[in-house]
């Protein structure tokens, strides 16, 4: 596989990630951090010797670091390359499709986490960064042998120079404190100066002497990083409990009846019309009239009484607005007396109708 389609292969797979939300949280304080993925080192010519048409390899990474809560990480880190030599020629002939290279380092980095609210994005969602780092790198040439003629040479020996990077990436949240990262890092590392041995050939044979191969290498890699001291997840946002209104309580007015009379007085009008006044305000769906008598009479007429009382009251609703369909009317008679009394008690209270509202 190419570099190119390594690159255009992990794009798809990136895009198919990065949508995704969760809680990356702005660091701060203890963090560890851990990475794998692709490399690519770049082909190298020195010396005559060209090392080159490089298989894509590995790289693996792990640190810690601290998080000052201002978006500045300082971190150290450990890491580990391998490519596999696919082609090494001299003087360019091809001589030689056998070897491998490590190359492992400790490197210190200082990262900056970016905030995208200004854009709508939340750091909770995805937050990228960038960072720069130094230190040391070492070199490993394993079994790399080559054949010129009838000479046989090997590169098999270990060399450390200074070391540099820099560091793009990118980071979702999926748990408290948890974030997948994907990163682009570009590595970097002076020659070493690595010694070839002649394996086999004529004694006077001219030996390449040292071999100092360049260090650039390209790395794409996924990686888990935890902050120990992340705030939790918030709790989920509790619905508000419907509010279920309160049943309104029911509004009766009293009117009073002359004795022995089913006709209006003038304050049994004007009770009426307060009645029929609120049952246009509140809307009222139910209007109930229940006319009642008091026990001066038989309880049969008085009982023919409380309804001529009750009909008088709702056709002078009726005739105030009220629709005729929304008033039940009902007569008691004298078996529900507001005040109680013996037989044959003229009450003023007891002939009466009452008017509820519902």
């Amino acid at each position: 596989m190419t570099l190119r389609q390594t690159l255009l292969a992990t794009a798809v797979v990136a895009s198919a990630v990065l949508p995704g939300s969760g809680i990356a949280q702005p660091i701060s304080g203890l963090y560890v951090g851990a990475g794998a993925g692709l490399n690519n080192w770049l082909d190298n010519k020195n010396r005559g010797i060209h090392v080159h048409d490089n298989d894509i390899g590995v790289v693996a990474l792990a640190s810690i670091g601290w998080g000052f809560g201002n978006g500045f990480r300082a971190e150290v880190e450990g890491n580990y390359r391998n490519q596999e030599i696919k082609r090494l020629s001299l003087n360019d002939v091809t001589v030689g499709r056998s070897g491998d290279v490590n190359r492992y380092g400790a490197m210190a980095n200082l990262l900056f986490d970016f905030d995208l609210s200004g854009f709508g994005i939340a750091p909770r969602v995805f937050q990228p960064y960038l960072g720069a780092g130094a230190g040391y790198a070492w070199t490993e040439y394993s079994n790399a042998r080559f054949n010129p003629g009838a000479s046989s040479y090997r590169i098999d020996d270990t060399g450390g120079a200074f070391a540099w990077q820099a560091i793009l990436g990118g980071a979702v949240g999926i748990a408290p404190g948890l974030a997948l990262t994907v990163e682009y890092r570009y590595f970097n590392a002076l020659q070493p100066d690595l010694a070839v041995t002649r394996t086999a050939g004529p004694v006077n044979a001219a030996v390449p002497g040292k071999y100092r191969p360049e260090g650039e290498n390209h790395s794409l890699l996924f990686g888990l990083r935890y902050a120990f001291n992340a705030p939790p997840a918030p709790p989920p946002v509790a619905e508000a409990p419907v509010q279920t209104p309160a049943p309104e309580v029911a509004r009766t007015y009293l009117v009073f009846f002359d004795w022995d009379r089913a006709d209006l007085t003038d304050r049994a009008r004007q009770v009426i019309t307060e009645a029929a006044t609120a049952t246009r305000r509140l809307q009222s769906t139910k209007i109930e009239v229940a006319g009642h008598a008091d026990r001066s009479g038989t309880p049969q007429y008085n009982q023919r009484l409380s309804e001529r009382r009750a009909q008088a009251v709702a056709a002078e609703l009726v005739r105030q607005g009220i629709n005729r369909s929304e008033i039940g009317i009902t007569a008691y008679g004298e078996s529900r007396p507001l005040v109680p009394t013996a037989d044959g008690v003229r009450e003023p209270q007891n002939r009466r109708v009452e008017i509820v509202l519902r």
